[in-house]
């Protein structure tokens, strides 16, 4: 390695391995493998640059860790005490919901862990649970002698990262035709087929009794995988690559040199070895197999990490299926890719995706809160609070809908609300409408007969003019609700209420008219009086005039200050919309209700006074009555229309108006059309005198 001031003494045929970790950190988050296991087998560096910066580099970015374990680097000594402790943590890996562990060791190390996974299952085969290794690229998988008959069914599953690599065309054929006795020279061929097949060539030196004797039969491409692979590995094609990188790199040394030199050979052989760092540093060449070979400028090779998926079979046989790739390359567009549809897990999982989390998920509807003491991957789900969602899963905070719309019962979506009104289509409105209709017939009715007998005593001694415009404006009255009902419009909205007032104040107007005229007119008989000059139609026109130009000069500055106009409420029904007239000025709505009330109670009372007097066809008792309905309507209406919301409000006021309007109707005309009607004997002039003396 180099610090600041060396220079490059080693070049790795091995790519930066922070790529390396962060592409198992993308690895991890791809699968959202967040709660996770760790076993280390070794000392020293590897050691060290676990602790210290992996680690710490995966917990920044989201991954915690149920245990980080070492593992015993040796099978042969005190073996009693290796097997109890490496039962222990493995129970602890076996128990875990990390469902996905790291495996960081060198080269070898895989022949440990196959040691103690194989030992482990002898004593608690039931505990055994499939887990998804994944391994760094510096591990391989080989076995010693003994090993060749164990089950490699814990790899089955398995993903590895190693260094991009393709096959050598006629590498495989070279290793299969490798044969001692034909290849005499090759002592290291000897040392291997000792190794594997047990035996000595017949040439062999050291002979023993009990030594097994090569026939020539023996086959490299027989053996196990996992004793010998005959297709070039990955860290055969990184020595294979090695190789030409040095022949490459002499070969610009050699061509450096002045080729007029003499003795030429003699000159390279007397060079300094660290002058070949430098042709190193600039080798930079494409191999038998199509890859660029060349290094950085930290002397670290420049390639890509495989993502290999381990399959094994019950001949002790497995396959690399190479399922991804990390690019560290800056122009690339993925750092990490994957082809899920071809990855087998572990047959645990019946072929679905492997959850490694420290809980489940938190289901859309719910967020997560943090568990006091607990890992920052560990968390409670809570609902979200009324009107809010969360349409993913593991969200931290719940969104609040669009005003336009609200959650679902699952509140894991938002749903349009609905647009209501009081509408001609619905049951509330209709019948609205259709108790509108009749009453507007029956007064009609009413108006009818009035006119019929204009000229009968019981319509004459009641002031006629009054009475007509009473029965008109109480037909404007009925007619009313149909501002109301209906999607609220500019024009309706401005004409609602202020008709509705206008016409309410001339109505009760005329009552009070009546009322006031009866009483003056009593008051006129007595001996003397002053009050014959105020009895005629002029004070009774003169009142009503008055008291409908106060109310309508109290709709001319509503109109003009705050006019009402179209309005959406969103917020009084959840899942509705409700359309309809905002009042602009609400003082000046209650300002012409309490005028509308004043005029009433001023009826009311008047009438209650005069209740008794000896008046024609009892007229001030009928009137008593119908302002009695009338202000118990309106009293009531105050707190029913506050209370209520949306159409409903709309509903209650137009109750109140038919209501009250159907109460001046009944008290003040149903009794002298009974009498016109049903009693015509009582509608004569000698009844009224007689009942007058």
């Amino acid at each position: 390695m180099k610090t600041q001031n060396q220079a490059i003494s080693f070049h790795w045929m091995f790519p930066n391995a922070d790529y390396q970790y962060y592409g198992i950190l993308q690895l991890l988050l791809y699968f959202k493998w967040t709660w996770m296991g760790i076993f280390y087998i070794g000392m020293g560096n590897q050691t060290e640059l676990l602790l210290r910066k992996i680690v710490p580099f995966l917990s920044k970015h989201g991954i915690c860790f149920d245990f980080i374990e070492t593992l015993a680097g040796g099978l042969f000594s005190n073996l009693g005490a290796l097997v109890e402790t490496s039962r222990a943590k493995l129970n602890l890996a076996w128990n875990s919901r990390a469902n996905a562990v790291i495996f960081h060791g060198e080269f070898h190390s895989i022949t440990s862990l196959w040691g103690l996974l194989e030992v482990s299952e002898f004593y608690d085969e039931a505990g055994k649970k499939a887990k998804v290794w994944i391994m760094t690229a510096d591990v391989d998988f080989t076995s010693i002698l003994f090993q060749r008959n164990w089950s490699t069914d814990f790899l089955h599953g398995a993903i590895s990262l190693a260094i991009q690599s393709k096959e050598v065309s006629g590498f495989q054929e070279f290793v299969q035709m490798r044969n001692p006795l034909l290849h005499k020279a090759d002592g290291f061929l000897k040392e291997i087929w000792l190794q594997l097949f047990d035996c000595l060539t017949p040439s062999s030196s050291s002979k023993s009794v009990d030594q097994n004797i090569c026939t020539g039969e023996e086959k490299l491409e027989s053996l196990p995988m996992t004793v010998f692979e005959t297709r070039m590995t990955v860290h055969s094609y990184c020595v294979y690559n090695a190789v030409y990188a040095v022949a490459h790199a002499l070969h610009a040394l050699y061509s450096s040199i002045n080729k007029q030199r003499s003795r030429m050979t003699l000159k390279i052989l007397k060079e300094q070895p660290w002058k070949l760092h430098h042709f190193l540093r600039g080798v930079s060449f494409n191999n038998s197999a199509g890859d660029k070979i060349s290094f950085d400028e930290n002397g670290e090779f420049i390639g890509r990490f495989d993502i290999i998926n381990w399959v094994t079979f019950p001949n002790q046989s497995f396959r690399r299926v190479k399922v991804g790739t990390i690019d560290p390359d800056p122009l690339s567009h993925h750092l990490l890719t994957v082809r899920e549809d071809d990855l087998i897990w572990p047959t645990w999982f019946n072929q679905v995706s492997p959850v490694s989390l420290c809980n489940d998920n938190c289901p859309s509807g719910y967020r997560k809160s943090k568990i006091e003491e607990k890992p920052f991957c560990c968390y409670d789900c809570i609902p979200c609070p009324q009107g809010e969602i969360t349409n993913q899963i593991d969200m931290e905070i719940c969104l609040q809908c669009p005003e336009d719309k609200y959650p679902n019962n699952k509140q894991n979506f938002c749903l349009s609300k609905e647009i209501t009104y009081l509408s001609y289509e619905g049951t509330l409105g209709s019948s609205l409408v259709t108790v509108t209709i009749i009453l507007f017939f029956i007064t009609i009715s009413v108006l009818g007969v009035f006119l019929k007998y204009h000229n009968t005593p019981i319509i004459k001694a009641n002031n006629r003019s009054l009475s007509y415009t009473l029965l008109l404006f109480l037909l404007l009255s009925f007619l009313c609700p149909l501002l109301f009902i209906g999607r609220p419009m500019t024009v309706t909205c401005l004409l609602r209420q202020t008709a509705f007032g206008i016409i309410f104040s001339v109505a009760v107007s005329c009552i009070l008219a009546k009322t006031i005229t009866v009483v003056l007119a009593f008051m006129a008989t007595k001996p003397g009086s002053r009050m014959r000059t105020w009895v005629g139609k002029r004070l009774a026109l003169s009142i009503v005039f008055f008291c409908s130009f106060i109310q309508i000069l109290l709709c001319i500055i509503w109109l003009a200050t705050s006019p009402p106009f179209p309005d959406l409420d969103m917020h009084s029904f959840n899942s509705e919309i409700v359309v309809e007239c905002n009042e602009g000025s609400v003082v000046m709505f209650y300002s012409l209700l309490s005028f509308m009330g004043f005029l009433a109670m001023v009826s009311f009372i008047v009438a209650f006074l005069a209740r008794k007097l000896p008046d024609t066809f009892q007229e001030t008792k009928s009137i008593t009555f119908s302002m009695l309905v009338f202000c118990s309507v309106w009293l009531s209406f105050v707190p029913a229309y506050m209370s209520t919301k949306g159409k409903y409000t709309v509903a209650v006021e137009i109750f109140s108006l038919l209501s009250s309007s159907a109460g001046l109707l009944a008290f003040v005309f149903f009794p002298k059309c009974y009498i016109i009607i049903m009693r015509p004997h009582l509608n004569k002039r000698e009844h009224l005198i007689k009942r007058i003396i």
